[in-house]
């Protein structure tokens, strides 16, 4: 290792463990919401300024103070920013937006959900995150500013209702599956459930719905029945 090499090295150590320590100060000064990244805002400023960290810590062309100034600036404007938030209402909305109900009653909202750019398979697979494996069980979901799902379910769907009253549990015939998308039919599903296109214009038909178009969701149940959800001009 040659001269200019080792104080390359020594320097790295000393950039690395200063902006560590600046890091650490400032991730203490910023606090708990900073740090769990409660919002969009939270999630980019803190990304931002590990980056920064990141480029001071590795790149000895960078100035150490500048990266320093930017580091600290950076954290400061997001307290200054935070601060305001927590004054005044509507500055609130526009940094961390607010919480989208995407069911209401146990209807899927569908402009909610457009607005929000929440596909159903993105809500089905946040629902089965909290063990909730069809969408008929919920009575209220509500998509917070973290991208969280908050869940209400029906009342008598909790885990424990049937064990309670020694309600008989038989065995499910499906797994809760989504058989129409958007109105149109989901046909891979279909076809791992050994069920037929013909077989769900009957269910459809059944409800009173002549069309697939006019069907925004429907899902299996575990009996076999068919949740549907019409769409929203459908029921127009």
């Amino acid at each position: 290792m040659d001269e200019l090499s080792k104080i390359h090295f020594w320097e790295t150590l000393l950039r690395t463990t200063l902006a560590f320590i600046v890091l650490l100060i400032m991730a203490r000064i910023m606090g708990k919401k900073q740090i769990s990244q409660l919002t969009f805002f939270h999630y980019v400023t803190g990304i931002t300024i590990g980056s920064i960290a990141a480029e001071i810590a590795g790149q000895n062309e960078t100035p150490f103070v500048d990266g320093i100034i930017a580091m600290i600036w950076w954290a400061l404007l997001t307290l200054f920013m935070s601060y305001i938030a927590l004054k005044s209402k509507k500055a609130r909305v526009i940094l961390d937006d607010q919480p989208t109900i995407v069911m209401y009653e146990g209807r899927l909202v569908e402009e909610a959900m457009k607005k929000s750019r929440l596909h159903l398979n993105d809500l089905n697979m946040m629902l089965r995150e909290q063990s909730i494996f069809s969408i008929k069980d919920v009575q209220y979901a509500i998509l917070e500013t973290n991208g969280n799902l908050s869940v209400l379910k029906k009342a008598g769907q909790e885990p424990a209702t049937k064990k309670d009253v020694n309600a008989p549990a038989p065995e499910p015939k499906y797994i809760p599956t989504e058989i129409i998308s958007d109105g149109k039919i989901v046909k891979k599903n279909l076809t791992e459930l050994n069920l037929t296109e013909e077989w769900v214009y009957e269910q459809l038909k059944k409800q009173g719905i002549g069309k697939v178009e006019h069907v925004f969701y429907a899902e299996i149940q575990m009996d076999g029945s068919l949740y549907i959800h019409r769409s929203s001009e459908a029921e127009k």
